[in-house]
């Protein structure tokens, strides 16, 4: 009786939903050999007996339900798993785009993590580690400064010369805020309001159209000489060099009177005192920019010299890195034992370093070996010592920053520096290789050198980077901020590459292969037919081989006992 009405039940479904699905019904019924199976059909309840094992045929069962399966039931099985598997690649890919991790596996981290057992990071054992962690990531913060660019060249004769040819902002909005900061800083005072020029210029240092700034610069001008206002025509209406350096002479004998009377009375008060480093500032930056304009206009060894000058003045000024462009400048003087020399007093190991010490280090030690060397000779006979020492000091640099040698190489095009640079990050090699890479050329061999062993730092630094090899981790802030510092048209360098996610791989895999499993189904409908019988009858076998045995080893009346418990 009981059977009779488990086949009205599945008449009356039959009716309802394909053939596969009931086929598929049978199967789990016969296969399971449940002792009662109660259905709910309308409002009539339904008790469905237990076959006896006579009954229990898995092996028919399951051929009779691959038997009814169409093409067009492979055709929709694949084409839908192709569209869902689509779908999540898409997903997944943007996701990873937008947040560099997949979304699945930061799923999984976050919430099943913890539901398998995850370590507790609040337990004491781990306090020393987590105390590690903020240690690593306090250092990471303080290495994403952003820094004044030493060698950043000049709004009006550079800047927008590049943009009146080509059309493209080489600055950004974020670059050109830092630069306001920057001379909100150094160039007013509290005391700006006394004197109605140095008032206006206040002003003029916040506006955003550059415009209103020279305007301004202008009314002060008329107002009285102001070494502000000529530095900011200098800086941005001047269209020259030639230009930008008379302007820069007319501030210097304005900011030399202003700073001798502010020295004078620095101490008679904490309102002269700040005036006085107002005067500075302003003096040192107008004596820095006049010796870049000798620099630009082939007057090196004028420039070396106002540079010298003005570090002996102003030793505790580091903050502009004006040994940055004495390094430049002797190098186009190929003073190389004064570089030398320069390097020693500034490569130390409690002084922060910078793209141009690193290099000019590896430059001068690879110019002593670079002429005469050759891969094959060196894998034959090895590395001298002066060649270990090069190649050495190029992987230092290289830890340091490892973007600098694609634009050496020129695997990279160059643009123009920006205004600021974050170290270790993409605006400083940049901000290097724009300046710095003419004096490789010049060296014979030392890109040639470079080119050969600069790639093999990345075998000696700890992956993945928690740990550095000679400096500290890499920061991992430094995308973000090169992204705001660089515009947009230049393709920013990113170090370590970041490797797509497991899951991104699999979905893909998946999506393309169901997706040919469909479009093979769809064109070769029988023949994918037979092969999907044949690969779910070998990927059943296995079971039905251990339910026969079961069925061999057990008594029927124990069989029939048990699946009625």
């Amino acid at each position: 009786m009981a059977e009779n009405e488990a086949g009205l039940v599945l008449e009356t479904l039959s009716h309802e939903s394909s053939t596969a699905v009931v086929t598929l019904a049978k199967a789990v019924l016969n296969w399971l050999n449940w002792t009662s199976l109660r259905c709910l059909v309308g409002s009539m309840q339904i008790e469905v007996e237990a076959p006896s094992p006579a009954m229990f045929g898995s092996e028919s069962s399951l051929s009779m339900f691959l038997n009814t399966l169409t093409p067009k039931f492979y055709v929709a099985l694949t084409g839908t798993s192709s569209l869902i598997s689509g779908l999540i690649l898409i997903f997944e890919w943007w996701y990873f785009r937008k947040y560099g991790t997949s979304f699945i596996e930061q799923v999984s981290v976050s919430h099943l993590r913890p539901l398998l057992g995850g370590v507790d990071n609040s337990s004491p054992n781990n306090s020393n580690t987590s105390n590690g962690d903020a240690d690593s990531s306090r250092q990471s913060v303080s290495e994403c400064k952003v820094w004044r660019n030493p060698l950043n060249l000049f709004r009006g004769a550079e800047y927008n010369r590049y943009t009146w040819v080509t059309g493209r902002e080489p600055l950004t909005y974020y670059d050109m805020n830092l630069s306001a900061q920057d001379h909100q800083t150094f160039f007013t005072c509290d005391s700006d309001h006394i004197r109605p020029a140095d008032a206006i210029m206040q002003k003029a240092w916040r506006e955003r159209n550059p415009q209103a700034r020279i305007s301004a610069a202008h009314e002060a001008l008329e107002l009285e000489d102001c070494a502000t206002a000529y530095i900011l025509l200098a800086e941005e209406e001047a269209t020259t060099i030639v230009e930008a350096e008379k302007l820069f002479k007319q501030a210097l004998k304005v900011g030399e009177g202003c700073y001798r009377r502010s020295q004078q009375l620095q101490h008679h008060g904490s309102q002269y005192e700040a005036q006085h480093r107002r005067d500075t500032n302003v003096l040192v930056y107008i004596k820095r920019r006049l010796a870049m304009c000798s620099r630009k206009l082939g007057r090196t060894r004028e420039a070396v010299k106002m540079m010298r000058d003005l570090m002996k003045e102003f030793p505790l000024l580091s903050m502009f890195n004006i040994h940055e462009n004495l390094l430049e400048s002797l190098l186009e003087l190929q003073n190389y034992a004064d570089v030398q020399a320069v390097l020693a007093k500034y490569d130390d190991i409690s002084l922060p370093k910078s793209a141009t010490i690193c290099y000019t280090a590896a430059l001068l030690k690879a110019r002593a070996v670079s002429d005469k060397f050759s891969p094959e000779a060196a894998s034959r006979r090895g590395l001298s010592t002066a060649e270990m020492n090069a190649v050495e000091a190029i992987h230092r640099a290289v830890e340091f920053n490892p973007h600098v040698p694609k634009y050496l190489l020129e695997m990279k095009s160059l643009i123009l520096p920006p205004e600021h640079i974050l170290k270790r990050g993409d605006s400083e090699a940049i901000a290097y290789a724009f300046f710095h890479l003419q004096h490789w050329k010049r060296v014979e061999g030392a890109l040639n050198l470079l080119h050969c062993t600069w790639e093999g730092t990345f075998r000696m630094i700890p992956y993945p980077l928690e740990k550095g090899h000679l400096f500290y981790p890499y920061p991992i802030c430094t995308e973000t901020a090169d992204r705001e510092l660089l515009p947009m048209f230049h393709e920013v360098s990113v170090y370590p590459k970041k490797e797509l996610p497991f899951f991104i791989l699999f979905t893909a895999g998946l999506c393309s292969f169901t997706a040919m499993l469909a479009l093979l189904t769809h064109q070769f409908p029988e023949l994918m037919g037979v092969f999907a019988k044949a690969f779910l009858g070998t990927l059943f076998a296995p079971l039905n081989f251990i339910m026969e045995k079961v069925e061999s080893i057990l008594p029927s009346g124990l069989w029939h006992q048990l699946t009625r418990i």
